[in-house]
């Protein structure tokens, strides 16, 4: 198995603005790459993504034990005193006794993914795992949980003493045998070109687009493919007028005047010609008003009146075409 291969089983194993947040830090080339192999990606095995998520573990702690010191130096006395075959034997052994922490293996999920298993569990439990939790990730679990349980576990991490061996195996166990069990169902069910389109969809818009232009030069059909099942706030130039009336409806003057700041004037035209003379004019004065204004405001903006247009697809006032995009929706 390939590296690219690796890096898109182990972005499929986050969670999707985790894996946004990831694609962000690499290089146009490096998401190019890894996003056309994310499409392509299919019939994944448990014992592949096991396999993937293992090695990324231990190439972290490797490298945490690399910084702290100590690493190369062991490495390098025990190849000159029993050979490199010995020695990356006993390195492995320690490596992996290093690693075999109880809950150790709960390090690969995100906080999300945790809260999921844990929320419902009684506080002595939950307080049993947050307290063999890295600080930063214990924390971002304890922020998730309810008010009143929040206050129930931190009193018992405080107060916790020695807890029996057997016990935290028989907690590690069970909770280990549910994730593994329900993230192989997931990945058994993802979809390489639709998570690929949800991941792009929590994405800001300037990295979206350069990606999808990037990668049409090389698979035009598979960009299409993605778009759609993408729908970002452009594509309001391909709702009817009906649809555009629904919308409107939905989204006050204030909203409008922010999203629409820097859009395309042909986008403009379509959203002013569906209001009345008066309220268009009134939209537009809105819209000078405003002045500069911060990028990253405008597309939350957009993205709030896309999420709206997704609520009105699912109440049935809108349905969002899967076909081309010269194609429309219909109310």
């Amino acid at each position: 198995m390939n590296n690219l291969r690796k890096a898109a089983i182990l972005l499929l194993s986050l969670d999707k603005p985790l894996a946004a947040e990831i694609l962000s830090q690499l290089s146009k080339e490096q998401v190019e790459l890894v996003t056309l192999e994310i499409a392509r990606l299919d019939d994944v095995t448990k014992e592949q993504q096991e396999s993937v998520l293992d090695e990324f573990y231990n190439l972290g702690m490797a490298r945490r034990h690399i910084e702290r010191g100590g690493m190369d130096y062991a490495h390098a006395l025990l190849e000159q005193s029993l050979g490199k075959e010995k020695a990356s034997q006993i390195l492995e052994s320690v490596r992996h006794s290093m690693s075999s922490v109880p809950f150790g293996f709960l390090q690969k999920a995100g906080a999300s993914n945790l809260l999921t298993f844990i929320v419902e569990e009684h506080p002595q439990t939950i307080a049993l795992i947050m307290s063999h939790l890295p600080t930063s990730l214990a924390a971002e679990v304890l922020a998730g949980l309810p008010a009143q349980k929040q206050l129930e576990v931190i009193r018992r991490v405080a107060h916790m003493e020695q807890t029996s061996p057997e016990v935290i195996r028989d907690v590690e166990k069970s909770l280990e045998s549910r994730m593994t069990s329900t993230f192989s169902q997931q990945l058994e069910n993802a979809g390489g070109v639709s998570l690929v389109a949800q991941i792009l969809n929590v994405t800001d818009r300037m990295t979206n687009k350069g990606i999808l232009e990037n990668l049409e030069q090389e698979d035009g059909d598979l960009v299409d493919q993605i778009r759609r099942l993408m729908f970002v706030f452009d594509d309001l130039l391909k709702l009817d007028d009906r649809s555009i009336q629904a919308l409107l409806k939905e989204v006050d003057n204030s909203q409008w005047a922010l999203a629409l700041k820097g859009s395309s004037e042909e986008l403009k035209t379509k959203i002013l010609s569906n209001l009345s003379q008066r309220a268009a004019a009134l939209l537009q004065e809105e819209m000078e008003y405003l002045g500069p204004v911060r990028v990253s405001d405008v597309e939350a903006m957009q993205q709030q009146i896309v999420d709206t247009v997704r609520r009105l697809e699912d109440a049935g006032e809108i349905v969002v075409s899967t076909g081309q995009t010269n194609e429309q929706f219909i109310s």
